[in-house]
């Protein structure tokens, strides 16, 4: 690409800083993780999440262990501002994390956010003030001393809020923010006396907040600006140095990796990368890959598949089939030759040994994820194509990740017998494994019951040769059946499809599900001329999926609890 004007863009300044050490460095512990999914993250999504869809993120978060969240910008809006309110009344917040509330520099914003904060165990204050001069200039029209006297004016309000709240263990966060493109003598000189303002020691430290508000470099200047700060602060003792990568320029994790080489000792940003423009730092990713170089993140990832439907639930935004680690093809080989070296090193592999198995940085199972999908047969491979097949032979769209699923079968099928599998005997297969379950649990009939505030499901199975009768109330035809199954069974997507068109014609309905003590997802298929009882059938098909992935003590308590019904 040749620009119309070429001086148009000048190249980033270096960083004035020799003998830097960070290139000799390796990372040996996880950073200090707080998540801005709540805030940052939520303010980048094309709607917004309601309190309740909140409430679910945040208890998510603390699942996964964040013991820092940023949860709001509470005068900004009432609803923010009712959110951290409802945290703190209602007792969700777990003892040992910490919430955080963002505020720009303003006294009426700063008053409003201490007043959304009465009552919490423990509080982070984050207030920022951009640093950059093209900020300063063009849109604050503020010289650099009356930045600094912004910044320490507000701190000092917030040490008299804070002092009449006594109850509340308080901490500060400051950001020089556009620190990345700011002028680094500056962003020094305003940290420092932030410090000074908040009377920061050893004991109580200031996080100083560095962020990459706008990706403006490559990562190595990115870390010469958090080596040349941690060199020249004058109260680097009394402060946690904290990174907030963005990825404008695609490299928000390895600058943030770089950061910790560089002296930071804490790292900001949102689960799959969400965030403005084109997000912020990936804790997903930056934690596995401490894991994947033996170092324990601090972070719970061993269900990856149900975090990224959550997420994605929740979000509304998808979780590129190709994203590190929770895509749901980054574990499956369509090449021929990368088949053949997995396949070989999966054969090689001892108990106990290292994980070394090419192609494949991390073991799947410590992520929830099973060996079925690693390798797929598909045209690139000789095999034929499962989807296509499926689709043009028998008008059977699958779901992405049920084609991941039930390419397994296949491969297994394709293995025992050698040469190609027929489209016959591909549906063939597919009804084995999906609609001809019978075992334990057989789907016998049912009557659907309306209720004013729901819809209410009488159903008939076989179990053990015996018949029970079961009844269950929910949202609809699905969730009853789910309640009255009695099981702790999870729903994490549903889909329906026709399959045929006239007077013959047939709907497939497919659900994904998860139970408690099965490690794992699966999906449950029903076809039947009338959706609610292909829909039904779906769940009893998964059930039984789920039933036989079960170790044998859970399977007989999972029976158990179906007779009690």
């Amino acid at each position: 690409m040749q620009p119309s004007t070429p001086d148009k863009y000048r190249p980033f300044p270096p960083v004035p800083l020799t003998g830097r050490t960070w290139p000799d460095k390796t990372i040996t512990a996880a950073p200090i993780w707080l998540s801005t999914d709540l805030r940052d993250g939520n303010q980048a999504l094309f709607e917004p999440l309601d309190p309740a869809s909140k409430l679910r993120l945040f208890e998510l978060l603390t699942r996964v262990g964040f013991k820092e969240i940023e949860v709001a910008f509470p005068a900004a809006s009432q609803t923010d501002f009712d959110f951290v309110r409802s945290l703190i009344e209602d007792s969700h917040i777990p003892s040992d994390v910490t919430i955080s509330v963002l505020s720009q520099c303003r006294e009426h914003l700063i008053r409003r956010t201490m007043e959304s904060l009465q009552g919490a165990r423990r509080a982070i204050v984050h207030i920022y003030a951009s640093t950059a001069p093209v900020f300063m200039k063009t849109v604050f029209r503020k010289t650099p001393e009356e930045v600094i006297a912004m910044a320490v004016s507000s701190v000092k309000l917030i040490r008299e809020l804070a002092a009449a709240q006594p109850a509340t263990e308080w901490a500060l966060e400051f950001s020089p923010e556009n620190f990345s493109g700011s002028d680094l003598t500056f962003a020094r000189d305003i940290s420092d006396a932030v410090a000074e303002a908040w009377g920061a020691t050893p004991d109580d430290k200031l996080i100083v907040n560095l962020p990459a508000t706008v990706e403006l470099a490559t990562p190595n200047v990115y870390a010469d600006q958090i080596e040349w700060m941690c060199r020249n602060l004058k109260h680097r003792q009394s402060m946690i140095i904290s990174v907030h990568t963005h990825n404008d320029r695609g490299a928000a994790v390895a600058a943030a990796e770089l950061a910790l080489l560089a002296g930071a000792e804490r790292v900001e940003g949102c689960l799959f990368g969400n965030g403005e423009r084109t997000g912020n730092a990936d804790l997903v990713t930056m934690g596995l890959n401490l894991y994947t170089q033996g170092i324990n993140p601090g972070l719970d990832f061993t269900e990856l598949d149900k975090l990224a439907r959550t997420a994605e639930e929740l979000t509304g935004l998808p979780v590129h089939p190709r994203h590190p680690y929770a895509g749901d093809l980054v574990f499956t080989a369509f090449s021929g030759s990368h088949q053949d070296a997995i396949k070989k090193g999966m054969a090689a592999r001892q108990p106990g040994d290292v994980w070394d198995v090419p192609y494949l940085p991390v073991d799947p199972e410590d992520l929830g994820r099973g060996y079925d999908s690693i390798v797929r047969v598909n045209s690139q491979s000789g095999k034929g194509g499962v989807a296509y097949l499926m689709e043009t032979s028998h008008g059977m769209v699958m779901p992405r990740r049920l084609q991941v699923e039930f390419s397994g079968a296949v491969q297994r099928r394709a293995d025992a017998k050698g040469g190609e599998i027929s489209a016959t005997e591909l549906w063939d297969l597919f009804a084995t494994e999906y609609l001809k379950l019978k075992k334990p649990l057989l789907y016998a009939g049912h009557h659907l019951i309306e209720r004013d505030k729901g819809q209410g499901v009488s159903l008939t199975v076989g179990l053990d040769k015996k018949t029970l009768g079961l009844s269950g109330l929910g949202n609809g035809p699905i969730d009853a059946t789910v309640h009255a199954l009695g099981l702790p069974i999870t729903l994490h997507s549903y889909e329906e499809r026709a399959i045929s068109q006239g007077a013959d014609a047939k709907a497939a309905a497919f659900v994904e599900v998860s139970m408690e003590g099965v490690k794992g997802m699966t999906f449950g298929v029903g076809v039947h001329e009338n959706i609610v009882t292909a829909s039904i059938l779906a769940v009893v098909s998964a059930v039984n999926r789920l039933l036989a992935m079960a170790t044998r003590e859970v399977r007989a308590e999972m029976l158990e609890k179906l007779k009690e019904e």
